[in-house]
């Protein structure tokens, strides 16, 4: 049975961003995609996004950012690290 834990790992270069964001269940794919969703509603950034499977049941949700030359992405990610009350990220 998989355990219920968000983690959220972050990797950025000159214009470009990612953050891969790890879950176990379907209501937390639910509260990560309504948290996206409202974080990006004030910005206008190129991005792509992709789910994944890794192991014991879970996976990973990955949002890249590309051209971001205003660095929107930095405060998306900040926005929704907010609204999932994750304090810290890798």
């Amino acid at each position: 049975m998989p355990t219920s834990c968000i983690d959220i790992d972050y990797k950025s270069e000159e214009r470009y961003a990612k953050i891969s964001i790890a879950y176990s269940t379907e209501e937390e794919y639910r509260d990560i995609s309504n948290a996206l969703d409202e974080a990006h509603k004030n910005f206008s950034v190129d991005e792509s996004t992709y789910v994944t499977d890794i192991s014991n049941g879970r996976k990973v949700l990955v949002v890249e950012y590309h051209d971001d030359y205003d660095r929107q992405s930095g405060e998306i990610i900040e926005a929704l690290m907010k609204k999932l009350n994750i304090n810290t990220c890798s």
